[in-house]
């Protein structure tokens, strides 16, 4: 696990992670879609 000694550092890889997360981490339970490529099939 990643220690940080400031916590710029924490707030922004909390952010990077969210982004991944949310937009481009392939999900078995949405058919290996990314959650905003399974978004975009559901507003299509």
């Amino acid at each position: 696990m990643k220690t940080y000694k400031i916590f710029e550092e924490l707030v922004a890889d909390s952010d990077e992670y969210s982004y991944f997360y949310n937009n481009e981490l392939f999900q078995e339970k949405h058919n290996s879609l990314a959650p905003l490529e399974m978004r975009n099939k559901a507003v299509a």
